[in-house]
């Protein structure tokens, strides 16, 4: 099934009047029936019509690829000086507040409504039963992407009447009465989908039982988390447990699971490990992965954090020792260690220069077919951890300047290798929602709160031993971790490598309430590639080779924002968004501003 179909329906009413409106206009003897005119009480006499509508619900719900690295530690964009004013700590009602958005659950639950007066004769009952399953999921999809900002939201689950202006303003539920609808929702659906649909090739891309307990058990993750949970309340933790066991024990047996190739998850499509997918291709979806491409926009360039992020090939942690790298040996062995002995997830994630390129673009400056791509530094003059004092160069000339950016290493993760950069909008490389190893992942969390840190282990070696890392004589693929709290900072460092460049770290930063490790951080530095001044690269050279490798050193970049008082300073005492103003005074004060921002309304609740 295409479910990229982009179709509106639009209300009855609205429709009704206007087609009253252009008939009483019409001299009589004219009017005809046409038959190319989308008549609205005529869209639930026709299947086709019926599934359209729902398809343009799948549409404006479905996620897309992130290009949003700078949101936390994973990277930062070409123009540097990106930081929100949230990100530094700069909060106000004004400037730190969310919109309330019910355009589609509006549509939904007019879906609902109409789908329960469609005959068996337009509509069989069971693609009905089904079709309000799926609706249902969107619903709690829709509902869940604002309460975990702001907390509770009002709960409208019925058409409301337009005519009545009285009844259209509505209080917040609390956070916890709007998790049991998300939930009951969510259940309903549980119950309906299959777990495969049979006509797996059409219908590829709907959301299944699968990808309901999977979204099921990842709002329970949040809801047991620090964010909602300051308390600690085990019970969440148990059901969020539940949920995640049920989930992944419910995928292995559709067959679905890991994949056994990290960097082909995103290649070949329709592999066990996609639960839930936007689905691109050329023409009628494409991705523009021109944002991330080398020499282009430049987002999501991973800095420190993320380059070392990844463990060594034995499962050890890539140590950096800034104050060690004037030692030449010291700097030898740690780029040997950063190039050579990674993690293989490094490199379906990052790419780096003096490798051949990824992209089958050419440029008489900068990069031709069969040639090392080069994205790396020469030492002009200066402080030597001040970025000003580098400039980058070119492999044809390295005295010339070279590809622009702040670091020299670029997001490779899921970029489509088939496109050159003039058609760096025809990109067809699927988005991956929801896969299985955030299940795993998810689960094993929430096995660890519980006291089963046995089980959380388990998962974390799962996903290393897929990863390619050497399980080493204990069989532990370099985890150390024993206690609840040592394998909790494991998840964390786990997940932020495993699902890097995926929409994920800031929001679990945020259900963790730990900026205060961005906080920790200060400026957002890194390092850069740096030619020694006495040598030259031939321009099919690997960095990946000694010989070469030896030709550079790493230098320690203090501020990649050129800026030593420019870094991350969240204000630890905000962790829900405010409601907007404008919303609030629409509302004739019916909506409550949460508590964090000066109102009554409790989000923990």
């Amino acid at each position: 099934m295409n479910i990229r179909i982009r179709f509106s329906i639009y209300r009855a009413g609205v429709l009704s009047a206007a087609l009253l409106l252009f008939s009483q206009a019409c001299k009589k003897g004219l009017d005809y029936k046409n038959q190319d005119a989308i008549v609205p009480d005529n869209v639930w006499t026709d299947p086709n019509m019926i599934k359209s509508y729902l398809n343009d619900i799948y549409g404006a719900s479905t996620p897309d690829w992130p290009f949003d690295g700078s949101d936390s530690d994973e990277g930062i964009d070409a123009d540097a000086h990106n930081l929100s004013n949230y990100q530094q700590g700069i909060v106000t009602v004004e400037n730190t507040n969310m919109k309330l958005s019910y355009e589609y659950i509006d549509r939904i639950n007019y879906f609902l409504d109409k789908l329960s007066t469609v005959p068996g004769t337009v509509l069989n009952t069971s693609l009905n039963t089904q079709y309000v399953a799926e609706a249902k999921f969107w619903r709690a999809w829709r509902y869940w992407n604002m309460v975990r900002e702001v907390g509770g939201v009002p709960l409208i689950l019925g058409v409301q009447n337009i005519s009545d202006l009285s009844k259209l303003f509505v209080p917040r539920n609390k956070t916890s009465e709007c998790i049991a609808q998300i939930v009951k929702d969510l259940d309903e659906a549980i119950a309906v989908l299959p777990a495969v649909y049979t006509d797996a090739g059409n219908d590829y891309g709907r959301i299944t039982k699968i990808a309901a307990m999977a979204f099921k058990g990842r709002v329970l993750l949040w809801y047991a988390s620090p964010l909602f949970n300051p308390t600690n309340d085990k019970t969440r933790w148990q059901a969020a447990y539940d949920a995640n066991k049920a989930a992944k024990d419910a995928a292995l047996a559709a067959g679905y699971g890991l994949f056994g190739d990290f960097k082909n998850i995103w290649y070949q499509e329709r592999n066990k490990e996609v639960i839930m997918v936007n689905q691109h291709f050329y023409p009628g979806n494409p991705i523009d992965f021109g944002e991330i491409k080398a020499g282009t926009y430049n987002e999501n360039q991973p800095y420190l954090p993320m380059l070392l992020g990844f463990p060594k090939r034995d499962g050890s942690p890539l140590q950096l020792d800034v104050n060690r790298l004037s030692d030449p040996n010291y700097n030898s062995q740690f780029l040997k260690d950063f190039y050579t002995n990674r993690d293989p997830r490094f490199y379906s994630t990052v790419f780096f220069g003096g490798v051949p390129y990824v992209l089958p673009d050419q440029n008489a400056d900068t990069y031709r077919k069969g040639e090392t791509y080069w994205c790396v530094y020469r030492y002009i003059s200066g402080n030597t951890t001040d970025r000003a004092s580098y400039k980058s160069v070119l492999v044809t000339d390295f005295f010339r300047s070279g590809i622009p950016g702040y670091v020299g290493f670029y997001d490779r993760k899921g970029l489509d290798t088939t496109v050159a950069d003039e058609n760096s909008f025809k990109g067809q490389t699927d988005w991956l929602e929801m896969r299985y190893a955030e299940v795993l992942m998810n689960y094993g969390e929430c096995a660890n709160e519980i006291g089963l840190g046995n089980e959380a282990l388990d998962v974390l070696h799962q996903i290393r031993q897929r990863a390619g890392i050497i399980p080493g004589n204990g069989g532990n693929y370099g985890i150390t971790a024993a206690s609840t709290t040592e394998i909790r900072s494991a998840i964390m460092a786990e997940r932020f490598i495993e699902f890097a460049f995926e929409g994920k770290r800031s929001g679990d930063l945020r259900r963790w309430k730990r900026y205060d490790l961005l906080n920790a951080m200060g400026t957002r530095s890194s390092i850069y590639i740096v030619l020694r001044p006495d040598k030259k690269v031939a321009s099919n050279e690997l960095i990946l080779n000694d010989s070469t490798r030896n030709k550079f050193y790493a230098a320690y970049i203090n501020s990649l924002d050129g800026d030593d008082n420019y870094k991350f300073k969240y204000n630890l005492n905000h962790w829900f968004s405010a409601l907007n103003p404008g919303q609030i005074s629409q509302s004739k004060n019916m909506l409550q501003q949460n508590s964090e921002w000066g109102g009554s309304f409790d989000p923990l609740q």
